[in-house]
């Protein structure tokens, strides 16, 4: 028989082998990561990284199908009645039951007065609970694509959030955050050990989960890297397994490395341009008494000064592709019978010589300088594109945080032109024009994300059509309708959608999905 000495050796050996095979997934982006209320801002990458944490009634899977989640099934019992049977067993971090309580609290959560969730389910539907695992949806009018957005509607505990007092959303615009929203109770693979706000987050691995588990890490340990030459360098040194993005002139150069790889792929965001033809005088500009935005010669002219094959070959060295629309050719392919207004300087010249603004104006112009690819470059570029047709920019580039708590609903639009970026959640149109392109009030009431304003009827009425329409044809050529509408008043200045790009060990294999969410619960690290 061994001494207890030896027993003691023996566990204490075997305790730091353990702790030796422990696997540690390390990641950085060039944003914070701020609240851990999902409900608080709707963004692919907050939304993302909390799609490891939280968990939805649905889920995707890898190439993006729709797939269960905290449901394990749903079924369309009348075209206005959804019902929804929730799986059994499964516990929040906190060791509460998960039921159907908590999806009746979350829906009201998700509808809360700071919540930019609202529209991922609509305004009229009702939920009623048939017992604790079965609840129905009760919908004003049928909805074909009604759970497309769930994936990332995440049930809170009501239990929990009761306790903690996060029955609310947490307030994007709130210049604290409440204990409650650096802290997160999902039933999701990975439990959140600590987190500092723009500084550090831990992940560790959730033993309790009910899924298939298909990673192999112990940990996670994301960090905020702003700098993009500190960034670069930190899966070359081998500091991190994965940085996003890696900006495009940065790309060769990881690619040439014996450690790290880049990660390249379409990406289904796209970034455009929001200008305020809202209000009745132009907030920032030197212009005052009157709006010139509300002049669709202005708006057109701003359009083709801008030089979008620059952008793409000098700015982003390729790696984006121009577009004509608010959404991705992958997601709409009949759209590709719009085509961009063409770049000329001259019409666009003559265009706000003939609305009355020959000598042109100042104007500020909004971009966020960390949340999309090279995003203060294009907007420096377009500024200098501007100038051709004697607009005077005076560039406001601030990190996304600032950006969206004073451009977005919870800032009140307090902006007169200003870059955005947009990947629709269902992926499909609507959302975008619901979102995006809709009209809204000033307090955001309707398009919640359509910054600049701009309304028509026949647009918003095409719309509501659009959400009910089963018939893919008839629905397509409505959507096709209302991207008209848009192109032809030049609503919105679309861009381009710009391409993914991680830099990743290749000591790491994860899969890369086209809407940029990082989820590490399928990510294997040798």
């Amino acid at each position: 028989m061994r001494s207890w000495k030896a027993l003691v050796v023996a566990s204490a050996l075997a305790v730091a082998a353990t702790s030796a095979e422990a696997v540690t997934f390390k990641y950085a982006f060039q944003g914070d990561l701020n609240a851990l209320d999902p409900y608080t801002l709707n963004e692919t990458f907050t939304l993302g990284v909390m799609g490891n944490v939280m968990e939805g009634l649905t889920k995707r899977d890898k190439d993006l199908k729709i797939i269960p989640g905290l449901a394990e099934k749903w079924e369309i019992l009348e075209p206005t009645r959804w019902r929804f049977t929730l799986r059994k067993g499964v516990k929040f971090h906190g060791g509460e039951e998960f039921s159907a309580d908590d999806v009746l609290f979350s829906l009201d959560r998700m509808r809360s007065e700071f919540s930019q969730l609202k529209s991922r389910a609509p305004a009229d539907m009702k939920a009623v609970k048939v017992d604790d695992h079965t609840i129905d949806f009760i919908l004003g009018q049928p909805n074909p694509i009604l759970h497309a957005e769930w994936d990332t509607w995440y049930i809170f505990s009501k239990k929990w959030a009761e306790a903690v007092g996060a029955t609310q959303a947490q307030s994007g615009k709130a210049t604290s955050l409440n204990p409650w929203a650096l802290k997160a109770n999902g039933t999701g693979p990975f439990t959140i050990e600590s987190h500092e706000p723009g500084v550090k987050t831990v992940f560790k691995k959730n033993p309790n989960w009910w899924g298939k588990v298909e990673h192999n890490l112990d940990d996670v340990i994301f960090t905020t890297i702003k700098s993009d030459a500190t960034r670069v360098a930190a899966p070359l040194s081998g500091e991190v397994d994965l940085i996003e993005p890696v900006p495009v002139q940065d790309m060769e150069r990881i690619g040439r490395d014996d450690k790290a790889q880049v990660l390249t792929g379409p990406e289904l965001r796209t970034i455009f341009l929001n200008i305020d033809s809202f209000r009745d005088e132009l907030k920032y500009a030197s212009v005052k008494g009157k709006n010139p935005f509300k002049d669709v010669r202005v708006r057109k002219a701003f359009y083709q000064a801008i030089d979008i094959e620059a952008i793409k070959s000098k700015v982003m060295r390729g790696q984006a592709v121009p577009s004509s629309l608010l959404i991705s050719p992958l997601l709409f392919a009949p759209g590709a019978e719009i085509k961009r207004h063409p770049y000329d300087v001259e019409a666009a010249r003559k265009l706000m010589a003939d609305a009355g603004y020959a000598e042109g104006f100042e104007l500020r112009m909004d971009c966020p300088n960390d949340r999309y690819v090279n995003d203060a470059a294009i907007c420096q570029a377009v500024a200098a594109m501007l100038a051709r047709i004697n607009v005077k920019i005076t560039l406001n580039a601030q990190p996304k945080a600032k950006f969206f708590e004073f451009a977005g609903s919870t800032g009140k639009f307090d902006t007169s032109f200003a870059m955005l970026g947009w990947t629709p959640g269902s992926f499909d149109s609507h959302n975008v024009l619901q979102n995006v392109s809709g009209c809204r009030d000033a307090d955001g009431k309707g398009a919640q994300f359509n910054y600049g304003g701009w309304c028509n009827a026949k647009h918003d009425e095409l719309a509501k059509k659009i959400a009910a329409e089963s018939d893919t044809t008839k629905r397509n050529a409505m959507i096709l309708e209302a991207y008209k509408i848009i192109h032809d008043e030049v609503g919105l200045l679309p861009l381009h959608q710009q391409a993914l790009a991680w830099g990743v060990s290749k000591s790491v294999t994860i899969p890369q999905r086209a809407d940029n969410q990082i989820l590490f619960y399928w990510a294997q690290k040798k």
